[in-house]
């Protein structure tokens, strides 16, 4: 089965009309995009957008061979003229199953935010799943639920999608999950790679024709990361956001609960707030276990807070008890997180702060932390497969 993209973008196109922000100014040539429409085989068309004729010519196809044009939303911008020859569109009904005549079989699935989803197997026997803007499945159980070669996405707009999807095994290590519907949320070139590259997902031009179940480069997802940033530079969203798209997810609070501190509390709560519901959270700073133990991802939050608890417990804030076996034990427990980040199965994303470009702290004992979590921060870093440093919202890769 093989399929060419017509478009690839949100339905108003990238970049959008009349809009001044920044990424549409720099969504110029192959990061410029129509509105997503799927060709089959030249026997399907999966929505039907303007200029989708003129879309299918620049790709080198033609829609005279289409048979069927099914619509996975309601269309609520201007009227699209159907080519000559065409059929008229329609929507399936949730459930519903059409066979065409060219053997290719089409069925509808629910979506929890409206639209319709298709999946389609072809001639041959491979599985496409297509899913609309801003939706995700609705109502999947493990037991009857499908495995795809191909998956075509909003991945940005609803990252949950495929971890729904990865959660019942409908998406797999190897299958290609290939983002539509992309809109001006995300600058294109590098920054969109990036981010679709953290969750397994790719992007492909307009007019790319791809072959269902084709072995492709999926993107490797790097099983250890670690994202450091200053105070508020964006490094916890950074880092939620590379796991958005994985079921069952364990969030790691280094942090506590602090009682009777409102400010922090409101923190914790903001933080929560934002996480996928399916996620679970533990307060603790004994991570070596953590990590040693087979599970779901891991993201630990934060770094320096669990240097602080371990600074506590060594007695680091008191030159003599520093001097007399606290810098040991210390390092001893730095040393020990290290390895085991090494051993570990899981995947791993740890935020850390990135400190000491800035004022000299007044303090010794200010200095020493300084010291000792840089030293932890460049330690934790070789272990890992990837490291960011988020500087004002924006993502600089040091590794990967």
């Amino acid at each position: 089965m093989e399929i060419t993209l017509l478009g690839t973008g949100a339905p108003a196109g990238l970049p959008r009309p009349d809009c001044p922000c920044a990424v549409c100014a720099s969504a110029l040539g192959p990061d410029a995009r129509a509105a997503t429409a799927v060709l089959v085989d030249g026997v399907l068309l999966l929505d039907l957008t303007p200029g989708a004729a003129f879309a299918a010519a620049r790709a080198g196809r033609s829609l005279g061979g289409v048979r069927q044009v099914l619509l996975s939303h309601p269309h609520d911008g201007p009227p699209v003229e159907v080519p000559a020859g065409l059929p008229a569109p329609v929507r399936v009904p949730d459930g519903r199953e059409l066979t065409l005549l060219t053997g290719h079989r089409v069925r509808a699935l629910a979506m929890d935010a409206g639209g319709t989803g298709y999946a389609v197997t072809g001639p041959d026997g491979q599985r496409l799943l297509y899913l609309p803007r801003g939706s995700a499945p609705a109502g999947l159980e493990q037991a009857t639920a499908e495995s795809y070669p191909m998956v075509l996405a909003d991945v940005v707009g609803r990252p949950d999608a495929l971890a729904r999807l990865r959660a019942v095994g409908s998406v797999g290590p190897t299958t290609d999950v290939v983002a539509v519907h992309l809109d001006h949320d995300v600058p294109p070139g590098p920054e969109l790679r990036r981010r679709l590259a953290a969750a397994g997902a790719r992007a492909v031009p307009d007019g790319t024709t791809l072959v269902v179940g084709a072995y492709e480069e999926v993107p490797d997802v790097p099983r250890r990361a670690l994202v450091l940033g200053g105070a508020r530079s964006g490094k916890s969203v950074e880092a939620e956001r590379r796991l958005e798209a994985f079921p069952e997810v364990l969030y790691v609070a280094t942090g506590g609960t602090r009682g009777g501190d409102t400010e922090w509390a409101e923190r914790v709560s903001a933080h929560r707030e934002r996480r996928p519901a399916s996620w679970r959270t533990t307060e603790t700073t004994d991570l070596v276990p953590l990590l040693a133990q087979d599970g779901p991802p891991l993201l630990i939050d934060c770094l320096s807070l669990w240097l602080t608890d371990v600074m506590d417990g060594v007695g680091a804030w008191d030159d003599a008890e520093w001097a007399g076996g606290g810098e040991k034990a210390l390092r001893e427990r730095v040393r020990e997180l290290a390895e085991a980040v090494r051993r570990t199965r899981r995947t791993v994303v740890a935020v850390s702060n990135e400190v000491g470009s800035g004022i000299v702290p007044a303090t010794a004992s200010g200095r020493r932390y300084r010291d000792e979590l840089g030293r932890l921060n460049a330690l934790f870093a070789e272990e890992c497969e990837q490291v960011l440093l988020i500087v004002a919202g924006q993502a600089v890769v040091l590794r990967g």
